[in-house]
């Protein structure tokens, strides 16, 4: 079987998007899948479009997902050059051969010696193709007019300058969107021009927000770019995770998988023919899970620079520690540490009607004074002494269990449920934890005045 050579071609316009994403992703997964080779070219023929640092960035978040290649501007290669603008000869020279052959003819610019070529479309062909995802399709030629292949400035066109390089550069599979269905008749009649031999060509279905409409970078709800999962907080790994999901079903038990398992499991026939949907709440579910897996030391040093950008300060390495330790389980993304921290912190501190509820109907004022009294002997202040301080005001206030634990927690930090309490208290320090439960008795006191 012919070595598979697969290619990922963006244009240096801007960003990596999140649907370019998954195009590079699934050419990657198929390359490693069969030990083949994963190629990026880069498309930068439409200089209007080319922005400053474009290819960069694409790579440089290529390489944040976790992809390598084989052969890229960045790391060469023996089919180079691999950005369009330094292959201008050959589209030239194969451009040159069809004319001489009469498959194409100039189109000279009015009152001018300027001139595009164009392609003389064959009369009364078929074109059929297997598509690797959506079977067998098929075109006329008596569909599609003649078009333009080189341009009066003597740079090609997309459909000419894809047939040369993926050629030259012995591309035998093709993998992208489906907005390329209607560009493969014209690649196919270069291909038969020339008499070589066809790749495979697979295209992938469009990616659609929850309400079921194509992903458009005016739609707000879903963030677009890779840059800002970065940005955000989320894993890299779980970003991978997530994109592979978008449109292939893998034969798997779990959707939490790696990326080795990702490359064994691949397998092109498994790709969707219907839209594949962006799940904001799947991906939070795959990166909090990712994020649990995480050692606290690990999720510790990465929440840091949220934390410092926020301008919180960092008391000691313990304390960042047990920050973590208290909120590890609720983020779905790292940077989301500095919401929690604004919220467990907050300076107005308030009840809710079901909390204060609970406390009159619970009768906890007594349980609270005597907590109150345990505190502020509690020199430590740490989460040892305050686990004994919680149990010593159960044994003096003779009360235990669910009252005990949630009236000490809603007195302290406003809510009914929430992660661990002496933790929470050591965190919160002795200061905001006794006048948090001053202000909750003086309020039970005025209730029961």
């Amino acid at each position: 079987m012919k070595k598979v050579r697969v290619r990922y071609a963006p244009s240096p316009t801007g960003l990596l998007h999140i649907g370019n994403a998954r195009s590079a992703l699934f050419n990657y997964l198929f390359a490693r899948h069969y030990d083949g080779d994963f190629i990026i070219r880069i498309e930068d023929t439409d200089t209007s479009r080319n922005v400053p640092g474009g290819e960069a960035s694409q790579l440089k978040y290529l390489s944040w997902l976790g992809l390598t290649w084989d052969e890229s501007p960045d790391k060469g290669g023996a089919y180079g050059p691999y950005r369009q603008l330094e292959r201008l000869d050959l589209y030239k020279k194969y451009a040159n051969d069809l004319l001489e052959r009469g498959l194409a003819y100039k189109e000279y610019r009015e009152n001018s010696d300027k001139y595009a070529i164009r392609f003389k479309v064959p009369e009364n062909v078929t074109y059929t193709f297997n598509d690797l995802v959506r079977g067998t399709l098929t075109f006329e030629s008596s569909e599609v007019e003649d078009w333009i292949m080189m341009k009066d400035n003597g740079i090609p066109t997309y459909n000419f300058a894809v047939v040369i390089d993926d050629h030259l550069m012995d591309i035998t599979h093709v993998l992208r969107g489906e907005e390329h269905i209607t560009n493969t008749p014209k690649q196919l009649m270069v291909y038969d021009a020339f008499g070589w031999e066809r790749p495979q060509f697979g295209h992938m279905t469009i990616i659609v927000n929850e309400q079921k409409k194509k992903l458009s970078k005016r739609d707000h709800n879903v963030m677009q770019y890779i840059s800002q999962y970065e940005e955000k907080g989320y894993l890299p790994e779980a970003m991978f995770n997530f994109i592979s999901l978008l449109g292939f079903s893998p034969k798997s038990e779990t959707e939490i998988l790696s990326k080795e398992e990702i490359v064994k499991l691949f397998d092109p026939t498994r790709l969707s023919k219907a839209p594949a949907m962006f799940d904001k709440d799947k991906l939070t579910f795959i990166n909090s899970r990712y994020i649990k897996a995480l050692t606290d030391d690990t999720l510790a040093e990465m929440v840091k620079p949220y934390l410092e950008k926020d301008g919180i300060e960092i008391k000691s390495e313990s304390w960042l520690l047990e920050l973590v330790g208290l909120f590890k389980d609720r983020l779905s993304y790292v940077g989301e540490i500095t919401e929690y921290y604004k919220n467990f912190f907050h300076d107005d501190f308030k009840l809710s009607e079901e909390a204060l509820n609970f406390l009159v109907e619970n009768q906890s004022l007594e349980l609270l004074k005597i907590f109150k009294s345990v505190l502020d002997k509690d020199e430590a202040f740490d989460k040892v002494s305050l686990e004994q301080a919680i149990k010593d005001t159960g044994k003096e206030a003779n009360v235990k269990g669910k009252v005990l634990f949630m009236s000490t927690r809603i007195a302290t930090t406003g809510d009914m449920h929430g992660p661990s309490l002496p933790v929470s208290l050591s965190l919160l320090g002795r200061n905001i934890v006794l006048k948090r439960l001053t202000q909750t008795i003086d309020i039970l006191g005025g209730n029961n005045a």
